[in-house]
């Protein structure tokens, strides 16, 4: 499959000087931010912090777990155990990449089977409203599916920063599926199994998001959730622009140096029958600075049926949402691109089932 027209790098357009950005680019009305969202510096809220220092009460870090998820769906995560220095060489190296020469970047160029690669759309409906950003997508668990071949050769220390970097992200993810156990009063071993156990499958995308002369007409990621379980996000350590939907409002999330922004995605709503619910959220972009984040997505394994565990359906709580697999779940990201939650909402059990006739190979998470 290919794209189905050709591929603009956004990096390129921005860097070209103009000053008015090409019209797929521009948002219908009702999708742009708001001039609020560009008044004072982007005007931020602190969401809920989880510290997950070793002398911290755990009983302490589960009730502020439980208070985030159902909140929020998003928390700042502290004390992670990952080290400033590999957050900052994994920023540094993935920052070199995106200044190489063009014709050294489009040796990844992806397509929109596997999304592998070095991209600059979602999505393969002819004619879409694109978003302003360029982004590099890889796989990294299972190990079996990887393919150091399509991770970039430079920065010559790109691809060991990506493996130790990734690794350490894996140790964070473990952490966190037994602390969100608990918190939902299961055993800390029940959500993990429950979405593949050791088998779980994890993809990382930079994202690049260059200057735009008339950001309050677009957006770097349009309207989202997460179609897997967690994510892991590393936003960039000067630049807001992460936005959540809170009560119908948009809030311009806050960023702190070396701690990791993390959300619950789609699969974990499914599980939990809508107890903790994925959040839909977008990008700004700025007219005066590129912004870089690294979102590390940790999704169930592929072939797994997710549907609401047994804790969470009874008579008076019936179950929400119809099985499917993570493998059929984001074939309607790969077709259409963001889309809000809409294919959530398409799998409640009192509505119909969404599927699509994308044929995505196993080897690659959305």
């Amino acid at each position: 499959m290919e794209w189905p027209e050709p591929i603009v790098r956004v990096q390129s357009i921005s860097e070209s000087g103009t000053t008015v950005i090409p019209k797929q680019y521009i948002k219908p009305p009702s999708r742009r931010p708001s001039l609020q969202s560009f008044e004072s510096d982007h005007v931020s809220i602190k969401i809920p912090t989880i510290d997950l220092s070793e002398d911290m009460d755990y009983s302490s870090i589960v009730t502020s777990m439980s208070e985030a998820c159902r909140e929020w769906g998003f928390f700042h995560l502290a004390n992670h155990g990952v080290s400033p220095v590999l957050l900052k060489k994994i920023r540094s190296v993935w920052k070199e990449f995106f200044y190489l020469p063009m014709d050294e970047k489009n040796k990844y160029a992806n397509n929109p089977v596997t999304y592998e690669g070095y991209g600059s759309r979602l999505g393969v409906m002819k004619g879409a409203n694109l978003d302003w950003g360029d982004y590099f997508h890889l796989n990294f668990l299972p190990v079996s599916l990887q393919d150091q071949s399509k991770w970039p050769s430079l920065p010559s220390s790109c691809r060991d920063t990506i493996e130790e970097y990734g690794r350490e992200v894996a140790k964070v993810y473990s952490k966190l599926m037994r602390v969100i156990s608990k918190s939902l009063e299961l055993e800390e071993d029940d959500l993990w199994r429950a979405l593949g156990g050791s088998e779980f499958t994890a993809t990382m995308r930079v994202n690049f998001y260059p200057k735009c002369p008339q950001p309050d007409l677009t957006l770097g990621f349009s309207t989202h959730s997460d179609p897997g379980s967690l994510t892991i996000l590393l936003p960039d350590d000067h630049v807001k622009g992460l936005q959540i939907r809170k009560d119908g409002s948009w809030l311009t999330v806050d960023s702190i140096p070396d701690v990791f922004v993390v959300n619950i995605a789609d699969q974990i709503q499914v599980l939990t029958n809508n107890t903790y619910k994925s959040v839909e959220h977008r990008v700004l972009v700025n007219a005066e600075e590129e912004r870089m984040s690294l979102a590390f997505f940790c999704n169930p394994k592929c072939d797994l049926m997710i549907e609401p565990m047994k804790r969470f359906v009874s008579e008076d709580q019936l179950a929400m949402y119809s099985p499917m697999t993570y493998q059929e779940y984001r074939m309607f990201v790969r077709e259409k691109g963001p889309q809000g939650k809409s294919q959530l909402e398409s799998l409640k059990s009192f509505g119909p089932r969404s599927t699509t006739s994308v044929d995505v190979d196993l080897a690659e998470n959305a």
